[in-house]
């Protein structure tokens, strides 16, 4: 007992003594990750009187929302509410500016959006906009909110960790700069801190059987949206030669049983911007190892007729597009993502720079490979990369579209039941409304010889817009008392589906900074967070917590 006790002060002082360290910084509430809700998050923390740091592996803020997936995901946009929406109403206030319609004038852009029109005037937010304003909106919260952000800083993913019972102490980075805090949110898309804590998660599909799911599973021979293969198109390189070999991109593994769970993810992609004004476009570059027989399988799906290249240039203002994955064979890299979660930096790096070279290999060929019909390739050439964005990195998105990593299985998991409004919420923290949507998983070849996609699916939520739980941002009781997750949320496979839309995020990231606040002034665990309390709060920073259609 008395060497336990002279060992407990030894670590209080070294603790202590350790702060004029000038590796070590603290702060109430440290979050990894530069995604949009890592910086809602910290804003939120600050509008709650508490010291923040941002430790962020990446240099460009925004995630997605400034890396390319301008056309938003809105959903229904009455249950986006808080900073969420300030967001939004900020990049309407930008484009109000006739100085930011540089390419176009405003009145030829049009207000086409995503489950809402680009423009709403009348609630002052606009959904649709170019990646370096979403970029300068999130800069512009640092500023305005002197947010402490600590850029390249990367979690020590082996031993950067420092817990003492369930509770983290301090994480370190691979620069060897140690950040203490009282609260920790691990707001990547990863999930790397929650990992690294040792807190539960899943990574791939569960089985139906898991959660008495519909729609999570292998989903061999459910066709959603356009994504697959309408005509009978040859897997080998010699067409009905199975002796051949298979195309590029084609799984020789059986897909698995209608149902049943697996480790496979849905595929990843850059939303790219792209332009089509003279002057500010770049053609589109030819990867060094470029090779136009990665892309025969789609030379064979234009040879059957096939003519969608086009439908998802989606317009974001100044004649800009965010470009993203249509057709059977598109710029959703299917199958090359499995090891990514789990994955090193140097492998996560490795993959990043393979999709890569397979999208802009991919825009290569279409713009001039004579495989390609004529009226693509005509159309292509009016087309490249927007000459204004990503400047940094040759106007290539800085931000891969991790889809799906890391899901936390957390003290409450959010099912496809939910989404449904087939269960009461009791502690809601945020609204989803968007559809259950999960991109391909798999590229196989079917009984029949012929080539399929699976793991498409789009279906809407029955009863509108549904409650996120409390209870999927935080740990199961035990694991980790100090930790929320607003991101890698604790959900099913297809729940995750819905969740996963950046204005979600955003909600999410706010929502959690103001539990972890309530969790420092009452000195309680995360999970003993009164809901009560948290109401209010959470109200009071104009969060929609119930469908106002109801």
């Amino acid at each position: 007992m008395i060497r336990s006790f002279f060992l407990f002060l030894f670590v209080c002082c070294h603790l202590a003594c350790s702060t004029s360290d000038p590796n070590v910084f603290e702060a109430d509430l440290i979050i990894y990750g530069g995604t949009s809700a890592a910086i809602t998050a910290a804003v939120q923390a600050k509008k709650s009187g508490k010291s923040v740091i941002v430790v962020s592996p990446d240099e460009h803020l925004g995630g997605l929302s400034s890396g390319g997936l301008g056309f938003t995901d809105t959903g229904n946009k009455s249950v986006i509410g808080g900073l969420a929406r300030d967001f939004y109403h900020r990049v309407y206030m930008h484009y109000e500016d006739s100085a930011a319609w540089r390419w176009q004038k405003h009145s030829e852009y049009g207000n086409k959006g995503q489950g809402t029109p680009a423009m709403d005037g009348n609630a002052r937010t606009m959904w649709i906009f170019e990646p370096h304003v979403a970029e300068q909106v999130f800069e512009d919260y640092v500023n305005e909110f002197t947010l402490d952000v600590r850029r390249d800083e990367w979690l020590d993913r082996e031993k950067g960790v420092a817990k003492e019972g369930d509770r983290i102490v301090a994480i370190t980075t691979l620069s060897g700069k140690t950040y203490r805090g009282k609260m920790f949110v691990d707001a990547t898309y990863e999930g790397d801190l929650m990992a690294a804590a040792g807190v539960s998660y899943h990574v791939g599909r569960e089985a139906n059987s898991v959660y008495d799911e519909k729609w999570n599973g292998v989903q061999t021979g459910v066709l959603h949206h356009g994504h697959w293969f309408k005509s009978d198109i040859s897997p080998y390189k010699v067409p009905g030669d199975s002796t051949s070999g298979l195309l590029y991109g084609v799984s020789g593994e059986d897909p698995g049983k209608y149902g049943e769970g697996d480790h496979r993810l849905q595929a990843y992609c850059f939303r790219m911007c792209l332009s089509n004004h003279p002057d500010n476009r770049v053609a589109f570059p030819k990867p060094d190892n470029y090779n136009a027989e990665n892309y025969e399988l789609l030379a064979r799906v234009f040879a059957s007729g096939w003519r969608e290249t086009f439908q998802k240039f989606d317009p974001i203002p100044n004649r800009k597009t965010d470009t993203n994955n249509h057709g059977p064979f598109s710029t959703d890299f299917i199958g090359m993502n499995y090891d990514y979660p789990e994955a090193s930096y140097e492998r996560r790096q490795e993959i990043i720079k393979e999709h890569t070279d397979y999208q802009q290999g991919l825009m290569y060929f279409l713009a001039n490979d004579p495989k390609v019909p004529e009226e693509v390739r005509s159309e292509m050439a009016q087309w490249g990369l927007a000459k204004d964005e990503f400047t940094g990195n040759d106007n290539w998105p800085h931000q891969l579209y991790i889809r799906e990593a890391r899901r936390m299985v957390g003290q409450y998991v959010m099912t496809e039941h939910d989404t449904f409004s087939e269960r009461e919420i009791t502690d809601p923290v945020g609204m989803g409304s968007y559809t259950l949507d999960s991109h391909n998983v798999q590229r196989y070849v079917k009984p029949d010889g012929f080539v399929q996609n699976e793991g498409d699916i789009g279906v809407h939520p029955k009863k509108g817009p549904y409650q996120i739980s409390y209870g999927s941002l935080v740990p199961k009781k035990g694991e980790c008392a100090n930790l929320l997750v607003p991101v890698c949320v604790s959900s099913s496979h297809i729940a995750f589906g819905s969740i996963r839309m950046e204005p979600v995020f955003m909600i999410l990231g706010q929502s959690a900074a103001l539990a972890a606040s309530l969790a420092i002034d009452q000195n309680v665990a995360v999970q003993d967070v009164p809901y009560a309390a948290l109401e209010t709060q959470l109200l009071a920073e104009k969060q929609v917590l119930t469908n106002p259609g109801n």
